[in-house]
């Protein structure tokens, strides 16, 4: 039997938003204080995640905030042609002069004297919560630019995005672009697609915690790519209706063809930090349908 429309409706509702303001302003404004240790003028901070999309649901506990230096840059040169790249190294030669790791290591110390049990992660800086904070996840994160043509510092192409690094490994991201393309989504579905992305995080939810799926085989982050690929006129009418055309179009979609939101990332990919494994992405559109009707 099918989830009632009553349930759906329940989990379709954006979680409280109270706190986690207050804990943003109140972060943001030690991140951009004139005393830190890094250049504060060329620097900028801004939410990802739940939050900062409004697809947050009850029980979401932590706020993610980037802090990026804008100063200095990553770049992709991959898709540019040999003319273009050529032009490009005219221009920008040498190494930056505030490399990544030199932020994130005055970033992390500025961090670390302002709160308790300042602990750095796989890949942001957790802030634990107290009484009046919410948990914070801090990505310390340089600018990086994805770019497609170059001929001069007045003609240049490239999408402008973040990056940061785990193991030397350098992790590139759009934040932006997905915040962005979410909210067209939201208004191309006429408010439908991110109540429905709060649905499908409260089913994922109530699957863990009934064992039927592990943690971390369904990021947010991914879900919210899932459904940004479904046609608009797959949306609207009930939520039982919305829900099971979504799925229907998610099983029989061309998995290898599927955007991440930002347009930039395939959603579907093995080994690759951006993409979403294969094996999770089946796990958990097996687990929906099982969860749909036991």
């Amino acid at each position: 039997m099918a989830i009632s429309e009553a349930q759906l409706d329940t989990w379709a509702a954006q979680g409280k938003t109270g706190q986690f303001t207050d804990t943003y302003q109140s972060i943001r404004n030690n991140l951009l204080d004139k005393l830190a240790p890094y250049p504060v003028s060329a620097c900028e901070v801004f939410l990802q995640g739940s939050y900062g999309n409004d697809t947050n649901v009850y029980g979401d506990s932590d706020v993610d905030i980037v802090l990026e230096h804008t100063g200095t840059f990553y770049q992709d040169l991959s898709a540019m042609s040999e003319p273009a790249r050529a032009a490009y190294r005219a221009v920008f030669t040498g190494n930056a002069p505030y490399p990544y790791a030199s932020f994130r290591g005055d970033a992390l110390g500025w961090l670390q004297r302002l709160y308790n049990g300042v602990t750095p992660g796989h890949k942001a800086v957790l802030i634990p919560g107290n009484g009046n904070r919410r948990e914070v996840d801090v990505l310390i994160a340089q600018q990086f630019r994805r770019y497609y043509d170059f001929k001069s510092l007045q003609n240049q192409s490239y999408a402008k995005g973040i990056c940061f690094f785990v193991a030397n490994t350098m992790i590139e991201n759009f934040p932006k672009q997905h915040s962005e393309n979410c909210t067209r989504k939201h208004q191309n579905t006429n408010g439908w697609f991110k109540p429905m992305v709060r649905v499908f995080k409260n089913m994922r939810n109530a699957m863990l915690k009934k064992g039927l799926l592990a943690d971390r085989v369904a990021p947010s982050y991914f879900i919210e790519g899932m459904l940004y690929n479904v046609p608009d006129d797959q949306f609207g009418g009930t939520y039982v209706d919305t829900w099971v055309r979504c799925l229907n179009w998610i099983v029989t979609a061309e998995r290898d063809k599927l955007l991440c939101a930002n347009r930039l990332h395939w959603l579907v990919r093995d080994n690759t930090p951006t993409s979403w494994p294969v094996a999770n992405f089946q796990t958990f559109i097996a687990a929906a349908k099982k969860f749909w009707e036991p």
